[in-house]
């Protein structure tokens, strides 16, 4: 049986190791280092963490983006396959909050060859979001909230029944 490995020490952590969310998403590229500058450019991502291997390929990379982070990574099994190689269908999209203009956000997202699935459009629940799929496959949805909408507000406008609310 695997032994558990120890805790690590609090001489060995580093200053910004605590400040990972509880979830981080991650996405799978055929081309990851091509996938940082255009996550870059289309969101404003900031590389945080990119490990290599003695030939320059990739190993792991992480992006931060507001209080969040997205780990960024190649193919490497039958199971971790980027949308592009298995007919651009995916099984989760990411979403972000954006903290700026959504409108000015989704003109950046474009410039930089996002094909916009959805304009920004108001939504029940108080956001303005997009949709847009990035050159790989990849869905990703972006909203801006602008008002706060109680249960019973979000209940008339959707004619869904809600439980729980935010």
């Amino acid at each position: 049986m695997p032994q558990r490995p120890a805790a690590v020490p609090e001489s060995d952590k580093t200053a910004d190791a605590d400040w990972r969310p509880a979830l981080i998403s991650a996405v799978v590229y055929r081309d990851p280092k091509a996938a940082l500058k255009f996550l870059e450019a289309a969101f404003g991502f900031e590389l945080f963490m990119l490990i290599e291997d003695d030939d320059g390929n990739l190993a792991h990379s992480e992006m931060r983006y507001g209080g969040a982070a997205i780990m960024v990574g190649s193919e490497w099994s039958d199971d971790h396959k980027s949308p592009a190689s298995i007919g651009r269908k995916v099984t989760q999209s990411v979403h972000i909050k954006a903290d700026t203009d959504i409108h000015a956000h989704c003109e950046r997202a474009r410039a930089a060859g996002m094909e916009i699935l959805a304009e920004p459009e108001m939504q029940f629940y108080g956001d303005l979001t997009y949709r847009c799929r990035d050159p790989e496959g990849h869905i990703w949805t972006v909203s801006q909230a602008v008002r706060a909408v109680s249960r019973e507000e979000a209940e008339a406008a959707s004619g869904l029944k809600i439980t729980g609310w935010l």
